[in-house]
């Protein structure tokens, strides 16, 4: 889980600084910089597992496959020299690496930084990443009120997921060597650590990325919080596909696995028809006609198909529902796969899904968050969700602690302007420090987001001209958004 995330220089992410919730929606308009933020949460953690070349490239920009340094900050044609970033998170306490061994964490509270360059190889002249520096530093259990600003129960959340304690060096450190950077990796009982056989500039990843139960617990168990970071990004035709009897049952970010998934929730539960049932239940707050859901298992073809069956007895397969239903299927699904863990980032929930039903996928989504009530266990596990919106009536349905707002404002660099995002909260929330600044009202927000509609007005000329005028202005439309904000007033949203 990400309590806090600073990131400068990685496309324009200049001087970003953002606290996370259990559940947090940003909301801004399309091109402002929403998705460069999950981009920069991606490229965290494929780093945990790729080399920095790899991970470069699976960043989204068309770009990416001819050089390196287009996710770094840019002004004209000058990129950035470095890129920075500092993620407070809470680990698991246990974690196995590749060889099977189990790794137990000494603290589960921690803070990893690193610090990227490019340099240009010769004779080559390519551009190639370099780490200048890397480091994995405990956070002290007593200073969590300080680092966990959200509303949560201290004697049970916050203690069970907040383990174990460390004193003196961290896990992960950089020191200058002359004019050689050197990483240094230490032992979990605090030894100093011997360097790291290559200079930082050469190593092709993270020292992190090659941690293992054997020789670094703690920094496996980062590593595999980390490697759980995902953008979902559910594609109807991913969910429509049946799965093979032996497919994992693991949702993959594309909605690959929902039938194996489901299926073996209810093989586990012992009670099928209970899962089934409950999934059911969820999907009717979206779709009236209802009646079950479940998984045939065929196996002569060695198949599992998920199939919906409504109240007049029809049974549809995955293949002829619609991509909303599907979406919100899956993510049904997920809510109920306990064993699932980590960050979950999905962009514009709304898609799909009637302005009626927007409230029920929020309802969804909050819930597969991590309940900050209870203690962290079996049923309530260490999930966080991150979504992104510019819909109006998706922020309607949100609270206001759940919010930040991505603003695209001015920036200088060397005299040269250029524009940045923003992510503000709004006031009287946890995530109010007072700075004005780094404050909206909700107001502002939802003029922020209004929807426009396009309508054409016929010229002296006979031609017709194209002009936007806002939605609440239509007088064709005003008392039917009249009636919206009654209705959103009368269920306290």
């Amino acid at each position: 889980m990400i309590t806090r995330l600073q990131v400068d220089g990685f496309k324009n992410l200049v001087n970003v600084d953002i606290r996370f919730g259990p559940f947090t929606c940003i909301a801004g308009p399309n091109g402002v910089g929403k998705s460069n933020l999950f981009d920069a949460i991606r490229f965290l953690s494929n780093l945990s597992v790729k080399t920095l070349t790899e991970a470069a490239v699976l960043v989204r920009d068309e770009r990416r496959a001819t050089d390196v340094r287009s996710i770094f900050h840019r002004v004209g044609t000058q990129y950035a020299e470095s890129m920075s970033f500092a993620v407070e998170m809470i680990v698991p306490p246990e974690a196995v690496d590749e060889l099977g061994q189990t790794a137990k964490a000494t603290t589960t509270f921690l803070q990893y930084v690193l610090i990227l360059g490019w340099r240009i190889d010769q004779p080559s002249n390519t551009p190639t990443l370099e780490i200048k520096k890397e480091e994995l530093t405990h956070l002290t259990l007593g200073s969590a009120a300080k680092h966990i600003l959200f509303p949560h129960t201290a004697s049970s959340w916050r203690a069970s997921a907040l383990k174990g304690a460390r004193r003196g060096v961290g896990f992960i450190s950089t020191l200058q060597n002359g004019n050689a950077t050197v990483i240094r990796r230490h032992q979990d009982g605090g030894s100093r650590g011997n360097p790291m056989p290559s200079l930082a500039k050469n190593l092709p990843r993270t020292v992190l990325s090659v941690a293992t139960a054997a020789e670094a617990p703690t920094s496996l168990c980062a590593r595999r919080e980390m490697e759980s970071w995902s953008l979902l990004q559910l594609e109807p035709s991913a969910l429509r596909k049946p799965d093979e009897i032996n497919t994992p049952a693991r949702l993959t970010p594309s909605g690959a696995g929902l039938p194996a998934t489901l299926y073996h929730l209810g093989v586990a539960s012992g009670d099928a028809q209970s899962i089934y049932a409950r999934v059911a239940n969820r999907l009717s707050e979206l779709i009236s006609d209802v009646r079950g859901i479940s998984v045939d298992r065929d196996d002569k073809r060695e198949l599992l198909t998920l199939t919906l069956t409504g109240h007049d007895g029809t049974t549809h397969p995955a293949r002829a529902l619609s991509d909303g239903t599907l979406r919100f299927l899956a993510l049904a699904v997920l809510e109920m796969d306990r064993s699932s863990s980590g960050v979950i980032c999905l962009e514009e929930p709304e898609n799909g899904i009637h302005p009626d039903r927007i409230p029920a996928i929020l309802h969804l989504l909050q819930d597969i968050a991590t309940d900050t009530s209870e203690e962290i266990g079996k049923n309530n596990p260490l999930r966080q969700v991150i979504l992104n919106t510019h819909s109006p009536l998706v922020v309607s349905e949100c609270a206001d602690d759940a919010l930040l707002v991505a603003r695209s404002i001015e920036g200088s660099d060397k005299g040269k302007i250029f524009r940045r995002v923003a992510f503000s909260g709004l006031p009287g929330t946890w995530r109010d420090f007072g700075d004005s600044l780094n404050i909206v009202s909700r107001g502002q927000l939802l003029a922020y987001l209004q929807p426009q509609a396009l309508q054409f007005v016929p010229q002296n000329t006979g031609s017709t001209t194209a002009r936007f005028k806002r939605v609440i202005d239509r007088q064709d439309l005003h008392q039917l958004w009249l009636n919206y904000g009654d209705r959103v007033a009368e269920d306290g949203s």
